[in-house]
């Protein structure tokens, strides 16, 4: 069943979006339907037949490009990229990425992990930029920062609940440098290691946030709003992971008066330093 186009709104991105114009509201509730759908299809157990239901979307994306879907959530994508301007990788990446997720595909370095990191956030804000009126390279850079900044930060704070689902998007070297191995990981065997892991990972993820923060800057202060909004909700979660020195069993996320507390900071400051 197709997802409601409000979905986004139940996820961390919600509180992003609501200071927009109706018509960019609307389309990113499309595109982030599409990004739920897909995001639903790969991780939910009970979705039968997820390669074959994610190798229908491909086809229904060259239909849409074609001038010819055959969904109501295809026609609403239609118009979205019609509209914006939005090319079809903004759907084939990502749906790319969600194949890898079935498929097992492991990491060997971050260079590796970043193939990754692009096709499941880097092309999603990078759709997110198109809808916003945002393009040209630097918008590439900030939709790799950013992007790169938040999905690691969800590898930080998921990583019990991927291990649920026999993934780890730890790459090899990292696990390797704290003497473990992925079976060590999905056993559960070295927890402390793991959390010594995970921190480190974190470190990069800061970096991230740090380069889209000075990016951010060089565009217009209003077209930036969602952005900030993002940024500060996804490192204050990461901040609060990080003072519980990463340990812990399952995802820590943020209440919402903590949420909406960084969309306050989003106004007012220029960094995501917390």
């Amino acid at each position: 069943m197709t997802p409601k186009h409000s979905s986004y709104k139940k996820s961390s991105f919600g509180p992003a979006f609501l200071f927009l114009e109706k018509d960019r509201r609307e389309a990113l509730a499309v595109y982030y339907a599409f990004c739920r759908l897909m995001d639903d299809i790969a991780d939910e157990p009970d979705v039968q037949n997820p390669q074959e239901q994610l190798a229908f979307w491909q086809t229904e994306i060259e239909n849409i490009f074609d001038g010819n879907p055959t969904t109501a959530l295809g026609k609403d994508i239609q118009k979205v990229a019609e509209k914006y301007g939005m090319p079809a990788d903004r759907f084939l990446l990502l749906i790319e990425g969600m194949q890898s997720d079935l498929q097992g595909r492991r990491y060997q370095n971050f260079e590796d992990l970043s193939w990754y990191l692009w096709r499941v956030a880097g092309i999603v804000g990078l759709a997110t930029l198109d809808i916003l009126g945002v393009k040209g390279p630097r918008a590439e850079q900030l939709a790799r920062s950013l992007g790169f900044a938040v999905q690691t930060t969800n590898i930080v704070r998921d990583v019990y609940e991927d291990i649920a689902l026999q993934r780890v998007y730890l790459p090899q070297d990292l696990l390797e440098h704290h003497h473990l191995s992925y079976e060590d990981v999905l056993q559960k065997n070295n927890p402390k290691a793991l959390s010594a892991a995970v921190a480190e990972l974190a470190e990069k993820s800061k970096g991230f946030y740090t380069e889209a923060a000075e990016i951010i800057k060089t565009f217009p202060r209003r077209k930036m709003l969602p952005c900030k909004i993002m940024g500060f909700v996804y490192r204050a979660n990461l901040a609060k992971i990080e003072k519980m020195d990463f340990c812990f069993s399952r995802a820590v996320k943020l209440s919402k008066r903590e949420k909406l507390v960084n969309c306050i900071y989003a106004l007012f400051k220029q960094n995501f330093n917390l």
